[in-house]
């Protein structure tokens, strides 16, 4: 192209030589323009849109959607198709990509020269650097872009430094807690070495007035245990005197007042069904009821007592579960003849102690008689 316009030039004269330059040049940017490639034009046209991307994104998201209600398999109509529809997505896709890499430069470039001309008539040209703080290099647009990526940074750095700063203060806060617990920790041992101190004084008081001497112990060393090498001696003997003096723990005389209660319960309702004949009789029926009806409160009050026994207990292996009156009534109700048994034995038992009673208060009657009887004869011949 170039030969031939130098011919040209050469030959003929210079005003067909500039009409050849300018028809060359307008040639040339012609050919070396945007030229869309065959599957870009294939979207244009799956889109329904023209080539030339004259199209505003408007115009390519509604003839995108306008699409999608045809061919989306779940829009429910006789035209859907997947395989339809995924072409027309990607189609939709490329078409934006395209669009938005033809305008991006036009719209650069514009606003590159509209800046230009702005700052242009509005500043003077020494002025242009005493805005953004004197940073960056450039036309206005470009130091604008550069200032814009400078504060972005300064930003960063100022949550990064605030971030640190909030994590010195909950280190100086944790830091603060620790310290707190350090100080309540040393009071209370300085609590409990000041009771510790008063109930040495205490003692030291009560063995000078001669408290302790009373003690079935007193003078006498403490018996070493055997039982169980593994305890702790101090404790053990400590328990010994505390039992020794009849203090026992709050469980054990729980334990001891549920096996009272239970033995009371037990002996009612086994005597009360022992009275009774067998088969009963309609009075009889009404006084068990109303036996089984006191005894049913008793075993409420009974249950909760087993309920505090449960909650003070050392070992969850001496736990107690609660009483039932239906099964109290049927161990009363099986063991009332043998119940009757023993009752009618010890009644002939008492028969035949009386018996023996009477027979010997008899004898020691007669016995008394007869001496007083020998008595009397003997005071009558002295005379």
């Amino acid at each position: 192209m170039s030969f031939t316009l130098r011919l040209l030039v050469s030959r003929g004269g210079s005003y067909h030589g500039r009409l050849l330059l300018v028809w060359s040049q307008s040639v040339r940017s012609l050919s070396s323009g945007p030229r869309i490639s065959r599957s870009l034009q294939e979207s244009y046209r799956l889109l329904q849109l023209p080539d030339e991307g004259s199209s505003s994104p408007a115009q390519v998201k509604e003839a995108y959607l306008r699409l999608a209600k045809l061919y989306h398999p779940d829009s429910g109509v006789a035209t859907a198709d997947a395989v339809l529809f995924a072409r027309v997505e990607e189609a939709y896709r490329a078409v934006l990509a395209h669009q938005s890499q033809v305008k991006q430069p036009s719209r650069e470039k514009e606003a590159d020269d509209e800046d230009e001309d702005k700052f242009r008539g509005a500043a003077l040209q020494h002025r242009h650097y005493l805005s953004y703080e004197g940073v960056g290099t450039g036309t206005p647009s470009q130091r604008e872009r550069q200032y814009r990526q400078i504060r972005v940074d300064r930003a960063s750095e100022q949550v990064l430094n605030y971030r640190q700063q909030e994590h010195e203060r909950a280190a100086a806060a944790e830091g603060a807690l620790v310290e707190r617990d350090m100080r309540q920790r040393s009071r209370k041992i300085k609590i409990t070495q000041a009771v510790e101190r008063l109930v040495e004084d205490l003692i030291q008081e009560s063995m000078a007035r001669g408290d302790f001497r009373n003690l079935s112990g007193a003078g006498k060393p403490l018996n070493k245990f055997e039982h169980n090498p593994y305890a702790d001696p101090m404790s053990h003997n400590l328990n010994r005197i505390l039992i020794d003096n009849g203090y026992q723990p709050p469980w054990v005389v729980t334990q001891r007042d549920i096996r009272e209660a239970t033995t009371q319960i037990r002996s009612r309702l086994l005597d009360g069904r022992a009275r009774l004949s067998d088969p009963v009789t309609p009075r009889e029926s009404r006084e068990w009821e109303e036996l089984c009806a006191s005894v049913e409160e008793d075993i409420v009050k009974l249950n909760k007592l087993v309920d505090n026994y449960n909650l003070i207990v050392p070992m969850l292996s001496m736990q107690m579960v609660h009483f039932s009156l239906s099964r109290e009534i049927e161990c009363a109700t099986k063991g009332a003849r043998q119940r009757r048994l023993q009752q009618q034995t010890e009644r002939e038992r008492e028969r035949e102690r009386r018996k023996e009673e009477k027979k010997r208060a008899n004898a020691a009657a007669m016995t008394k008689n007869r001496k007083h009887g020998l008595v009397s004869w003997m005071q009558n011949l002295l005379r």
